[in-house]
């Protein structure tokens, strides 16, 4: 069995206070960074454990993951696993790179949000470079607010030309047509940001070959749909497993709408779905939403 699992455990807390995150500088106890830690040997464990199965593992933490042993180690050693495809992780890259020297670099990949204001441009900057010196799968991303439009520019310009540069739609905020073409630039795939894609009755990956698991281990179809599928460490998830049409009006994170099978997303991001890496850029002109016609949407995070 093919299976695709978003792992998001209790870690809350965050280095950094952005204003547009309702986590920004949370502190969890000493005790809930116990319980994470245990949470995610867990998973981790039985992630290594399944064989049978070829697996492949988005971390996708309220938090930031990386400045903690725990999750840089499950990384490393998951991408060692021959029966795991890819191991990824939602970051801001505040964390050292050097521990990723141990990882397998055909496996593993980083999805590296840069928040200006909270890291100086010149750290970020290098520590991108360290991974592409590491030779790491990695794409960089900001939020599309009006004040990050010159530091993303200043980013596009200096980052190498096959890292590709992903923009969200910042929460709540619609854009017009002028507003939204220099963002566009950028990244040629903004308008599958721009607005929410309807999803109600349209089939998803989601359920069947792609699940999102917690600390627990219960088992739902995406991090947005709360109904339970079942428990991953005692297998009643695997009943539930079926093709089913998504039960919301709509779906605005890209976690969730890259998995709708009514948009072409498996195919622009052909090989890099976990980490936000395009097969291939197109033309702006290419890109649904730009006549106006197709409804689109994008990711919040």
């Amino acid at each position: 069995m093919d299976l695709t699992l978003l792992y998001r455990g209790p870690l809350a807390s965050c280095d950094y206070d952005c204003p547009y995150c309702p986590f920004a500088k949370r502190r969890d106890t000493p005790g809930q960074l116990r319980a994470d830690r245990a949470a995610l040997d867990r998973f981790s464990g039985w992630a290594a454990r399944q064989q049978d199965d070829r697996l492949s593992v988005l971390f996708t933490p309220w938090g930031e993951g990386l400045v903690r042993s725990w999750y840089r180690r499950a990384i490393v050693e998951l991408s060692h696993q021959p029966h795991i495809d890819r191991v990824a992780i939602q970051t801001n890259l505040s964390c050292r790179t050097d521990w990723l020297a141990a990882a397998d670099p055909d496996t593993v990949a980083l999805w590296c949000t840069y928040h200006p204001g909270q890291t100086p441009y010149d750290r970020f900057l290098a520590k991108t470079r360290e991974l592409t010196s590491l030779g790491v799968r990695f794409s960089v991303g900001v939020v599309g607010l009006p004040e990050h439009l010159d530091d993303a520019r200043r980013l596009r310009a200096d980052l190498p030309a096959h890292v590709y540069l992903w923009v969200n739609a910042a929460e709540g905020h619609t854009y017009t047509d002028t507003e939204a073409a220099p963002w566009q630039a950028l990244d040629p795939l903004f308008a599958y940001s721009r607005h929410p894609h309807p999803s109600a009755g349209l089939p998803c990956r989601t359920g069947a070959s792609v699940l999102s698991v917690d600390g627990d281990g219960t088992v739902r179809r995406c991090h947005f749909v709360r109904t339970e599928l079942g428990n991953l460490y005692d297998g009643s998830y695997r009943a539930s497993l079926a093709p089913r049409p998504c039960p919301l009006a709509v779906c605005d994170c890209h976690i969730g709408y890259v998995h709708l099978e009514s948009l072409p997303l498996y195919d622009v991001f052909a090989g890099g779905v976990l980490e936000r890496i395009p097969a291939g850029l197109p033309a702006p002109a290419g890109v649904p939403g730009d006549d106006g016609g197709r409804s689109t949407v994008g990711q919040r995070i």
